[in-house]
């Protein structure tokens, strides 16, 4: 099964509706918001990262047309040198390569190591956007089920305020 088809199956298995949107593969998100213009929910980015001694690792889902201040995180989450994790961490933690981090992520790390954080002005938006583990597509979730699927993948989550 293709990780694309296995976040499909989770999401059916919870009994969670999207909006699917297929496009050409793209790699930021300038280039997918291109194909989903005029589609009612926050259009997120999907920031991994790790700190310098990569034992701590974070996904951050904030607003894509947010800039993260590296140091206003540090701050309100504890973390010490944090900076965007490499592609190899990537693979190894959450079984993609860039250009593709989403929330669905949390279903290949088997170790349960990576903390989730939200950005506050997004989380009471009514639906997010995300790739599904795949930078072909760019699926709607209602923001209710993205904290439901992060609970049924035994993930806690943090709000943070985000200037």
């Amino acid at each position: 099964m293709t990780q694309f088809e296995q976040v499909k199956q989770t999401l059916k298995n919870l009994d969670i509706s999207y909006q699917m949107v297929d496009h050409p593969a793209v790699f930021t998100t300038d280039e997918a918001d291109q194909y989903i213009v005029g589609i009612e929910g926050v259009r997120t980015k999907s920031m991994f990262m790790t700190n310098k001694k990569k034992t701590a690792f974070y996904l951050l889902i904030m607003d894509d047309a947010k800039r993260l201040n590296f140091h206003e995180f540090e701050e309100l989450t504890g973390a010490k040198r944090v900076k965007m994790a490499s592609p190899e961490s990537l693979q190894e933690k959450l079984g993609l390569a860039p250009g593709m981090v989403s929330i669905f992520g949390l279903i290949n790390n088997q170790e349960r190591d990576v903390q989730v954080f939200f950005d506050r002005d997004i989380i009471e938006e009514d639906r997010m956007s995300f790739h599904p583990n795949v930078n072909t597509h760019t699926i709607f979730v209602a923001t209710s089920d993205v904290f439901k699927f992060i609970h049924a993948m035994n993930f806690d989550y943090k709000v943070l305020a985000l200037d």
